[in-house]
């Protein structure tokens, strides 16, 4: 199949290139021939001439003036020709020669591009140009070839960490599953009791795999994907919304809440902007401490909308606080939590990039996070 392809695509970019500059050297050449024939028998016939009838003497013999003066006119012409001719087959060759060593060397890079396109797969994306030499368009194109590759590979890197982690975390609940139902079923004397808390059980594990599955969804939906509803909505209403649903953990850990919510109109879908709203609320109160603050703030600017929520917490290094939005952390670097999924910011970061936002966390000194959502706000 490669060979087929190759005799359907012709002659290649150095033979094309080098077939270009002969023909060119050639067509000038040739013209420059031309000019130079037609430029000595001018000179010859613009020479002063003799009378028809008068004789010069050439080596000892009587000649007509006329005729000498024709024969040189043709002697010229044909030296003129017979040297032109030999010296535009060495120029037209010389050009060929070098147009093809020269267009070699200059496209060797671009056979290496190729070459190590053809030998990349996921198992080896990690090979490289870093071609050395001057910075001309050859050496760009291989600079933004190795650019393509990092990002390649750090796409595959993150796809491999986030499979490895679903699976991870999806196969927890699936033990717990299999070991309650294997208990219960090998013990002949199980009562009703007994049977109760292995249902509970059960149910709270295929509960936390369902929320999980949900939560995976969502982040497909949203992650590199546009909206398929763009409307006005207000992030006051839409924090009032998602508070909601988290009121009661937060009484029951005795967190503090305090809103600031102006009018903050945006523009986007309300299910994903609630459901922005809800991940960060239900971080800062998961990750909280008893007794702990959660501080809630939407505001509008003249071209982007506000969305801070800020909690006290554990201490967060500064430096990792972006790991917070890779799948499956929890407090920077804890994946064995009991509550949630593990996915709450990178829902949110992907959610915020599909309405062309930008997220940014960093961390509260004493501990705690502030996340700050800015999105662009619906026009007037």
């Amino acid at each position: 199949m490669r060979a087929e392809l190759t005799r359907r695509r012709g002659p290649g970019l150095r033979a094309r290139i080098t077939l270009l500059a002969t023909g060119l050297v050639a067509f000038v050449s040739g013209l420059l021939l031309l000019l130079g024939w037609l430029l000595v028998g001018r000179v010859v016939d613009s020479s002063p001439r003799f009378p028809d009838d008068s004789t010069v003497v050439v080596d000892g013999r009587t000649v007509r003036a006329g005729v000498l003066t024709d024969l040189l006119a043709q002697q010229a012409r044909a030296d003129v020709l017979r040297s032109g001719s030999i010296a535009f087959l060495c120029v037209v060759a010389a050009a060929g020669l070098l147009a093809w060593t020269i267009t070699g060397r200059v496209l060797r890079p671009v056979k290496e591009v190729t070459a190590v396109a053809r030998r990349l797969s996921a198992e080896s994306l990690g090979e490289r140009l870093r071609l050395d030499g001057p910075r001309d368009e050859v050496a760009e194109l291989a600079d933004t070839f190795d650019e393509m590759l990092d990002r390649l590979q750090a796409a595959f890197d993150s796809q491999r960490r986030f499979v490895a982690n679903a699976s991870h975390e999806l196969r927890t609940p699936l033990s717990v599953i299999r070991t309650e139902l294997d208990v219960t079923l090998a013990d002949p004397d199980a009562d009703p009791a007994e049977l109760r808390r292995m249902a509970g059980v059960v149910r709270d594990a295929t509960t936390r795999a369902e929320q999980l599955v949900s939560a995976l969804l969502l982040l497909a939906r949203t992650d590199g994907l546009g909206l398929a509803v763009r409307e006005p909505v207000d992030l006051a209403a839409v924090v009032d919304s998602a508070w909601k649903a988290v009121r009661a953990e937060a009484e029951q850990r005795q967190v503090r809440a305090t809103f600031r919510c102006g009018p903050a109109p945006a523009v986007g879908d309300p299910a994903l902007l609630e459901r922005i709203a809800g991940n960060l609320l239900e971080n800062a109160v998961r990750h909280n401490v008893p007794g702990g603050w959660v501080e809630v703030v939407t505001e509008a600017g003249p071209e982007w909308t506000t969305l801070r929520v800020s909690s006290s917490g554990q201490v967060i290094a500064p430096d990792r606080v972006d790991e917070l939005f890779e799948p499956f952390r929890r407090g920077g670097t804890d994946r064995t939590a009991r509550t949630g999924t593990g996915l709450g910011l990178s829902i949110v970061r992907a959610a915020v990039l599909a309405h062309e936002g930008r997220v940014r966390a960093t961390a509260v000194p004493g501990g705690g996070l502030s996340v700050a959502v800015h999105l662009p706000g619906a026009p007037h």
